[in-house]
């Protein structure tokens, strides 16, 4: 184990723990954008950075994928860290101007929420690559950054339908400043130049989810558990012990 501090805490951490969740432990908030517990860590927002003071050097690191080696110091809102943080702060809310986390850090960092550029809907992206690693979690793989400088973006091959997707979803779920552009109508779903027909409900035939995303799923699954697929999920949580049939309860109609 190895002796730190954070902001004057001392506490004790393991070898190779991010000074993110060391922080988290004891208390201490870190603002970020991209960190998210069911990813792998990405370190690409930088909202993160903090200065780190090991063997008498001191540095600033971004604290969400920064393992600790050795006993440390971290403090969390120097001045320096505050000004690097106001920069990286304005970069962001340029690019997602009507962001609430986004607009909260500008007031409580005296960052100015007039946008410096005019940019088009579907740029209001971050560029943190959540929904990127959540799609190669999944499996899919549909998604990629794609160009460079100014014009990089979140895309599917040379931005046409990419066969792999199949709509589950997970990208706009983990999205921090909902950029993903998907859309519901009729239970379809729209996603990455995409239409996807929805999944219905052997009971209820209340759709949930896409049929390609749960064939996807149904490929993986146990054959025994494969038959729980067919069934929504209110479905699932009624349906009695045993695998016996149950009556079909409708669902409240969405407004």
């Amino acid at each position: 184990m190895l002796n730190i501090t954070i902001d004057g805490i001392e506490t004790r951490s393991e070898k190779g723990e991010r000074i993110l969740t060391a922080a988290a432990r004891v208390g201490v908030v870190i603002p970020t954008l991209c960190q998210h517990e069911a990813l792998p860590d990405l370190g690409s927002c930088r909202l993160c950075i903090v200065e780190v003071i090991e063997g008498g050097r001191r540095k600033v690191v971004a604290s969400c994928v920064y393992p600790i080696q050795q006993d440390c110091a971290v403090l969390t809102d120097t001045e320096r860290v505050r000004a690097d943080r106001r920069v990286i702060i304005s970069m962001l809310h340029d690019r997602a101007p009507h962001d609430p986390y986004l607009c909260g850090l500008c007031a409580a960092y005296g960052v100015p929420l007039e946008s410096r550029y005019e940019l088009p809907p579907e740029l209001t992206c971050v560029l943190c690559g959540r929904c990127v690693a959540a799609c190669d979690a999944m499996g899919s793989g549909a998604i990629d950054m794609a160009g460079r400088g100014t014009g990089k973006r979140v895309s599917t091959p040379y931005d046409e339908s990419a066969e792999s997707c199949i709509g589950c979803g997970a990208c706009a779920a983990v999205c921090p400043v909902q950029a993903v552009p998907m859309r519901e109508d009729g239970g379809a779903r729209t996603v990455w130049n995409t239409r996807f027909e929805p999944a219905r409900c052997a009971s209820c035939g209340a759709s949930y989810g896409t049929a390609a995303a749960l064939d996807f799923i149904r490929r993986r699954l146990d054959p025994n558990l494969q038959a729980l697929l067919s069934l929504c999920p209110r479905c699932r949580r009624l349906r009695p012990a045993g695998g016996g049939r149950h009556k079909s309860v409708p669902h409240r109609a969405s407004k």
